[in-house]
């Protein structure tokens, strides 16, 4: 990137990236902003950048850009379909496509209050701070699964591992609004706000929007060294330090929980096994709890080294979904998925992140997160939870109203 800008960020201008991000959406086709809002998660997180290009990069030109370009983008869980002999014939809420992704020719990084930004093209910059932040408007969120619908289909799922077909299965429930004035840019900071993450980002693709609130990684690779961070466990953050502190411990020694995400852990173990040397498979940290705004999470760390000459798409092929979005073992809950579902996954609980130009990558989980339409003025989002034989239905619904609680609250304005 031949241009290089220092940009000092007006002093007194608090929502700047909020007007950054509305010019990259007037100026670009495709753009990204990976944010991680200073949390501490183990082995890392998102580091804060923007990138924007105007080049997309299908599937059958992935391979003459890897090793040589940075590329961002989006896997959706639909990719599956490429990986095994699986189909998503449910209805799409937004057409998604299964590979997306861009070319940057541009990256703004931040140091101290001075936007450093790589471009190739030459750029005029002077209305980069002009925007100013105006709230959404209230949407009207329509559910696409009923309480009765819910445990109905729960206690089949529970049928099907009693008959020994699986062990858990993540399942889904999808809400949809329409936006005829609803802007992505404003939703994004509106749910930063509200709900600061780790693997945090916005991503424009055409009209498509991902408006990510992520706790959760899906893999990182460094040369030969790739991590999973399957999160399986959830509670509400309590009202006190002592509440929070008991909540925290009773999710650490909840034996469901544990149990569930020792089930992910295994599949992750095997997934990894299939692109690893041998004997390189291994647990770094298993059941760590970590706070977040609203909740606390199980998180286990899985590592491995990887064999020579393995690429994107190898370990994509290898891993893919990730075991905490479907459940085990692997491709029996993807078909049970698809019959229990109403609605096709698309982006949701696919992948968001940045293939380096070396080969390194960082991705996360697409979870309590939004796709938007700008064209067609409509989006969704999705929560879940594992489910095992010992699951309750009434405790499942909870917990995933929980999860979808600060996006309702983005999107209906409500507290």
């Amino acid at each position: 990137m031949t241009n290089q800008y220092r940009i000092p960020i007006p002093i007194g201008k608090k929502d700047w990236l909020f007007s950054i991000l509305n010019w990259l959406d007037a100026h670009f086709d495709y753009f990204s902003c990976f944010q991680n809002h200073q949390i501490h998660y183990p082995e890392g997180a998102f580091p804060f950048c923007l990138y924007a290009g105007r080049q997309k990069v299908s599937a059958e030109k992935f391979s003459n850009f890897e090793g040589t370009q940075d590329l961002v983008g989006v896997l959706s869980y639909d990719y599956k379909n490429q990986i095994e002999k699986l189909s998503s014939l449910n209805p799409a809420l937004v057409d998604c496509p299964e590979v997306a992704f861009f070319l940057p020719s541009m990256k703004i990084e931040k140091e101290g209050e001075v936007l450093l930004v790589h471009s190739e093209e030459e750029l005029d910059f002077l209305d980069l701070f002009e925007y100013d932040f105006a709230s959404n408007p209230p949407v009207k969120v329509i559910p696409l699964t009923d309480r009765r619908k819910y445990f109905e289909d729960i206690q089949a799922i529970r049928k099907h591992i009693e008959e020994g077909d699986m062990y858990e299965l993540n399942y889904c429930m999808a809400f949809s609004f329409e936006g005829k004035s609803w802007s992505p840019v404003v939703g994004f900071y509106e749910l930063m706000k509200l709900s600061p993450m780790p693997f945090s980002g916005l991503f424009k693709f055409g009209s498509k929007f991902l408006i990510a609130a992520s706790p959760e990684r899906f893999l990182k690779r460094k040369g030969r060294e790739v991590i999973a961070q399957p999160i399986k466990g959830t509670i509400k953050r309590g009202n006190d330090p002592v509440e929070d502190k008991a909540l925290a411990e009773q999710l650490l020694e909840s034996e469901k929980e544990r149990a569930e995400n020792l089930m992910i852990v295994d599949l992750m173990r095997n997934d990894l096994s299939k692109i690893s040397e041998t004997g390189a498979v291994k647990v770094i940290e298993l059941f760590g709890v970590y706070p977040f705004s609203k909740v606390h999470q199980m998180i286990s760390t899985i590592g491995s080294t990887l064999k020579d000459q393995m690429n994107f798409w190898d370990i994509i092929h290898a891993t893919f979904p990730m075991g905490s979005m479907t459940g085990a073992p692997k491709i029996k809950c993807m078909e049970l998925i698809e019959r229990y579902e109403n609605f096709k996954r698309g982006w949701f609980s696919g992948a968001f992140g940045i293939l380096q130009s070396n080969g390194d990558f960082d991705f996360n989980v697409v979870i309590r997160s939004i796709v938007f339409d700008s064209a067609a003025q409509k989006g969704y989002f999705a929560v879940g939870s594992a489910i095992t034989y010992d699951a309750d239905a009434a405790y499942e619904w909870e917990e995933c109203h929980l999860k979808a609680a600060a996006i309702l609250e983005v999107l209906e304005k409500r507290s």
